[in-house]
């Protein structure tokens, strides 16, 4: 997951590329990281976008689908419930 974070793939995929189900897979995860896979992967995503958009001074909007998430609305809403600021406040 560390490899491939960026890309919007289904947690099912995921789960396939370890040759797990889904349950296993997640439950396998929970257990390892203390954190839901999903959790886990917002949180990367995030802080990937914070370093680009603070260190490489790049725009939001041309982040948030760099990173994986599928809209603006979305990515901006999480990347405040975070952090505790707009993206755009950077």
């Amino acid at each position: 997951m560390l490899r491939n974070f960026e890309y919007n793939i289904p947690m099912k995929e995921f789960a396939r590329l370890t040759g797990r189900s889904i349950s296993t897979f997640k439950r396998d995860f929970q257990k390892t990281f203390n954190d839901s896979p999903e959790k886990w992967l917002r949180i990367k995503r995030l802080e990937k976008a914070h370093f680009l958009i603070q260190t490489e001074k790049q725009k939001p909007g041309d982040v948030y689908l760099h990173i994986g998430f599928e809209n603006l609305s979305h990515f901006s809403t999480a990347f405040k419930e975070h952090f505790g600021y707009s993206p755009s406040q950077l």
